[in-house]
């Protein structure tokens, strides 16, 4: 056995997104970093051997994408890959080698895949000097020094080594009161799940399962019970196997119990389904995995343990490092031995229910304390080993949102290494830092903008070419969003009758508003009248019935038929800078119809409780006029500090009307020397990963565009860009330039008439 040993300042296990995002954080920030990843690639459950589509906060909320290296990600693996993506099943090596082409390319890091960490050393009582691993296939067994560590394994196998404390299984509800908690606490956890992927041949073909799979004879298992087979292309998520197993130590027993079960279901799909054998008939099994991938195990015991109230109250923490929306998702431990699938999927994903209301959340912020072992000094933890309670894990552990927390991690080591400060001191001492640094790198943050000291750019004054104002939108508008699609097993809500208060957010960008107008359809034979008010708001993802002030409030009527319908509201002291909420409260014979686009931040959505609302459809624009037109896509706001819609639009967004180029240009009172220039776009934000087609470059992003310094009297070059499709990008300049003025030139956008631009950042 060949022995290696070998010094770094960071070691992270585990190769999910969540590991991944934190090895690449911390090698850009220049520390010395090792990734360990017990599989030939890179991913996780995202990766081509389990192929789990990646899931976030914006599967719920609109505009709430998460953004930094998972970004940089996702939108280079759109961009790249032929295939589409589907629920699971679908995930191809285009993606493992997105992950492999960013690992190779990044400095300062080593990456040492297919080895398994088996021990750990302890330098002291509460400190690790290093991991020891076994390279399969290679007869090599490595020791790994380093000054800090992050457990990224899933299962927390570096912090159990350790002597950790941990949690497995469900809380009692007597213990922090949380609404999905069961009476008394238990072992049970969520299971691991394998997948299939189908391909239609053409032409009728046959399946024989063999005699070992699992044999299915009753539709009432898959359609009564939330297991309903909708799509031949397979893919399902609750082809899920747990309790009565160790999800650690049986997962060898639990994968061969899921592919008796994955080759039983397509066997029901293909020869016996009422409804889908049909379906299947020119559809052949293509591909079946044979890696489970995990939900739950060890969650280990951290400085903060986040439960279930802290995403269902948004609770603002000082040391937020990330965030999350997906909703309380708590599966069905037993899976396919339970006698009923995940709660929400045995509902039929109604949204009204009162389990959909308890478990919709967020979206919220995540504590650096989570990610920092309470019982060892150099050792944090990334992804579903966070420490948090069994209830707050079923948000936190989608893979979007361990990316971020990964990220926030790798990130906040660097920091304190750089500083010469322990990590577990980070949280008081470093925050401040770690958070700016997660802004600065693309990342955002519910609770904190841009305040960076270093940024000249928050000392300029700006000026743009033109800038769009916002009129509204109807039925007959059409946008640059039209092409994108929807993922079909998203809880639906699209209907426009006004069977429910709906809500559309308007952007206010001046003080004055004349008037307001709503496109409505009467359905009935007689005239009707419906209650308007227009509230405050926080902002997008203010989903409150009952706070926020009414501003102004009528009753209109509305004739049979189709009908703008006008409201001369006469107000003189709109909230100039903010969202507003313009909502119609219920009248069943009416309909609220969709515009025909979606304009830039103007989401809406519908009331699902007495004090609760959520996301309308996939963050769809409800028709409106406002009068006069808004003046909310202003290039100011590239200086909010915010780079996506939020309290406002934080965007910069040239007139649609005339032709590019167009520019926004920053402004200085004395000369500053600057090296570094940084921009954030817009794109990828608005709608789950699912939503885009292969080869997807957003409309809405900047693809040929100039930087430019004034001096001497002449716009000088400074950078030149073909060809752009990702929303963040830092330039860093062969040279420093001086200058008073600063442009930034789009020439093109990959199919948007508008120029637009949510940030501008400047360095010395």
């Amino acid at each position: 056995m060949q022995q290696i040993e070998e010094d770094y300042q960071l070691v992270v296990i585990g190769g999910g997104l969540a590991g991944f995002c934190a090895a690449v954080a911390a090698a850009r920030l220049g520390i010395r970093t090792c990734i360990v990843q017990n599989r030939p690639v890179f991913g996780g459950n995202s990766s081509s051997e389990i192929r789990v589509t990646p899931h976030g906060a914006c599967a719920f909320h609109a505009y709430a994408r998460e953004t930094g290296i998972i970004s940089e990600l996702l939108i280079a693996e759109r961009a790249a890959n032929h295939e589409e993506i589907f629920e699971n099943g679908w995930t191809n090596s285009v993606w493992d080698m997105t992950l492999y082409d960013m690992a190779q390319a990044t400095p300062n890091l080593t990456i040492k895949v297919n080895t398994d960490i088996f021990d750990v050393i302890k330098r002291s009582e509460r400190t690790i000097g290093a991991v020891k691993g076994r390279v399969q296939n290679a007869e090599t067994e490595l020791q790994l020094n380093a000054d800090v560590f992050i457990d990224a394994s899933g299962d927390g196998t570096v912090a159990h080594l350790a002597g950790c404390e941990w949690r497995l299984g469900s809380e009692s509800k007597d213990e922090f009161n949380e609404p999905h908690a069961p009476v008394k606490a238990s072992k049970d956890v969520m299971g691991s799940s394998i997948h299939f992927k189908t391909k239609y041949i053409g032409k009728p073909c046959e399946y024989k399962a063999p005699e070992w799979a699992m044999h299915y004879d009753d539709a009432g298992f898959f359609y009564k019970q939330g297991r309903p087979p909708k799509q031949e292309k397979g893919g399902y998520w609750w082809i899920e196997i747990g309790v009565p197993y160790d999800t650690i130590i049986d997962n060898e027993v639990i994968r061969h119990e899921l592919t008796r079960h994955a080759l039983g279901v397509w066997d029901w799909m293909k020869n016996k389904d009422p409804k889908m054998k049909e379906l299947t008939k020119n559809y052949a099994l293509d591909w079946v995995g044979q890696v489970p991938g995990k939900r739950e195990s060890r969650r280990i015991m951290g400085q903060y343990l986040m439960t279930e109230n802290d995403p269902q109250n948004c609770t603002v923490f000082d040391d937020e490092i990330a965030y999350g929306g997906w909703f309380i998702d708590l599966h069905t431990p037993g899976g396919l031995l339970a006698a009923n699938s995940e709660p929400a999927s045995n509902e039929e994903y109604s949204t009204f229910s009162d389990y959909a209301v308890k478990s919709y959340a967020g979206p919220y912020g995540i504590p650096l304390r989570s990610l920092i072992a309470k019982d060892c000094d150099n050792l944090m933890m990334a992804g579903r080993n966070i420490s948090v309670t069994h209830a707050a894990l079923g948000t936190v552990r989608v893979m979007n949102t361990t990316a971020l927390m990964g990220q926030a991690a790798g990130t906040a080591v660097a920091i304190a290494l750089k500083n010469n400060i322990a990590i577990t001191e980070a949280p008081g001492k470093l925050i401040k830092q770690i958070q700016q640094q997660l802004l600065r790198d693309g990342c955002f943050l519910p609770n904190y903008k841009n305040s960076d000291i270093d940024d000249v750019a928050l000392n300029a004054t700006i000026t743009a070419s033109s800038q769009s104002l916002l009129y509204g939108a109807g039925p007959e508008s059409s946008g640059v969003n039209n092409g994108l699609n929807i993922w079909h097993d998203q809880p639906q809500y699209l209907t426009e009758k006004l069977d429910k208060r709906k809500g559309q957010m308007i952007a206010i960008g001046e003080t004055i508003i004349d008037t307001i107008e709503v496109y409505l359809h009467n359905t009935s034979a007689a005239k009707q009248r419906f209650n308007i008010q227009l509230k405050e708001s926080k902002g997008i993802w203010d989903y409150s019935v009952c706070t926020g002030s009414v501003i102004a409030e009528a009753f209109l009527d509305v004739l049979p038929g189709k009908h703008w319908v006008k409201w001369p509201i006469n107000l003189i002291n709109a909230p100039k800078g903010n969202f507003v909420r313009l909502d119609i409260l219920p009248n069943p014979a009416i309909e609220w119809l969709r515009a025909g686009k979606v304009e830039s931040g103007h989401v809406s959505m519908y009331q699902i409780s007495d004090d609760k609302m959520r996301r309308f459809g996939n963050g769809e624009t409800l028709s409106f006029r406002i009068s006069p037109p808004q003046a909310c896509f202003g290039p100011e706001n590239v200086l909010s500090g915010v780079t996506r819609p939020h309290a406002f639009t934080n965007l910069w967004k040239s007139d649609p009307n005339m032709p590019l180029a167009q520019w926004l240009q920053l402004n200085w009172d004395s000369e500053q020397q600057i090296q570094t220039v940084e921009l954030t776009f817009p794109g990828h934000l608005l709608r789950e990963y699912h939503a885009y087609p292969p080869f997807y470059r957003d409309p809405q992003c900047p693809k040929d565009y100039q930087i430019m310094a004034f001096n001497d009297g002449e716009w000088e070059i400074i950078a030149d860009v073909k060809n752009n499709f990702q929303r963040h990008i830092k330039h860093q300049l062969p040279k420093s330039v001086s200058t008073k003025k600063l442009r930034v030139q789009i020439d093109a956008t990959n199919g948007d008439p508008s120029a637009q631009i949510y940030e501008v950042r400047c360095y010395r």
